[in-house]
């Protein structure tokens, strides 16, 4: 009997996992493959960024934004068709301020790295996975915890086939891929933007265009693995719609027509980082190298 193939993505709050690679999940799900997500923390430090939500002072009572968040997070792992397992860890919130005020006391990216990194390689080498997917070492924006969530992710990938790391973390288990995400790019946006433009259309990406420092290289040039996954973008709208909390379902997430991002971009992009397998560059499928492998 072939084995199954299995996929995690990593992240650091609910909803990372909907607005990040989200409609490749769903596309593996879809294939047969076994897909799990992994959320390192609650998100309980987070804000109310839907002016719709009630209550609207929810964020004022983190026990009871961490058990809304739950609630929203079970309802998009089932939308996505995905197995989850909580980390465990407070939210660290986004200190801002100069001089920025401390992160809370044992949040995420305040306790030791070899803590957490642990953790992860118990889930790692309970579920098996033959890929990883996170973020890079910016963390795709620098919340302290979405750079925690890098750090942590690299260190458990390194460590889960270690039979001398965390013995008491269970049987030893060597991950074959580890990805970065990347959910925004410059070239994406702006041909999005033009389409739109072009037709008539208001364009939702205009203030971030204008915002962009062209002096930054695109991620796309970091770019090599493009999985072609338009098909579920839907769904991954759906997901992001369960964090009724976070996402505004009249924002501009969903301004775009399914069908213009299918003609236009019809990926989600990744940057494989680290690989035990053979495989060519650039790929277009995250198990690419795997699946030879594994079913050799």
């Amino acid at each position: 009997m072939t084995e199954q193939l299995r996929m995690m993505a990593v992240h650091a709050h609910p909803d990372d996992e909907s607005s990040k690679g989200a409609a490749t999940m769903a596309r593996y799900v879809a294939d047969g493959h076994d897909v799990m997500v992994v959320t390192c923390t609650g998100g309980e430090q987070g804000s109310i960024l839907n002016p719709s939500f009630e209550p609207a002072d929810l964020a004022e009572h983190p026990a009871r934004m961490r058990a809304v968040r739950r609630q929203e997070m079970a309802r998009a792992a089932q939308i996505l068709g995905v197995h989850h397992r909580w980390l465990g860890y407070l939210d660290s919130g986004f200190p801002e301020g100069d001089p920025a005020p401390p992160l809370p006391e044992g949040c995420f990216a305040g306790v030791p790295l070899g803590v957490p990194t642990q953790d992860l390689v118990r889930v790692i080498r309970e579920f098996r996975p033959h890929v990883v997917v996170t973020y890079d070492e910016t963390g795709g924006y620098p919340h302290p915890d979405h750079i925690r969530c890098h750090e942590v992710s690299v260190a458990a990938f390194d460590a889960a086939g270690d039979p001398e790391c965390f013995p008491e973390a269970g049987m030893p288990w060597q991950p074959l891929k580890l990805y970065y995400v990347h959910g925004f790019t410059r070239q994406r946006m702006q041909l999005l933007h033009d389409a739109l433009l072009s037709s008539g259309e208001p364009s939702p990406f205009g203030e971030w265009l204008a915002k962009w420092d062209a002096s930054l290289p695109d991620m796309l040039e970091r770019v090599t693995t493009q999985v072609r996954c338009a098909e579920y973008f839907p769904v991954r709208d759906e997901a992001l719609r369960a964090h009724a909390t976070q996402i505004d379902p009249a924002s501009r997430w969903f301004s775009v027509p399914h069908a213009l991002q299918a003609q236009l971009w019809p990926t989600e992009e990744y940057e494989l980082a680290r690989s035990l397998v053979d495989t060519t560059l650039p790929e277009d499928d995250l198990f690419s190298g795997v699946r030879e492998r594994v079913h050799a």
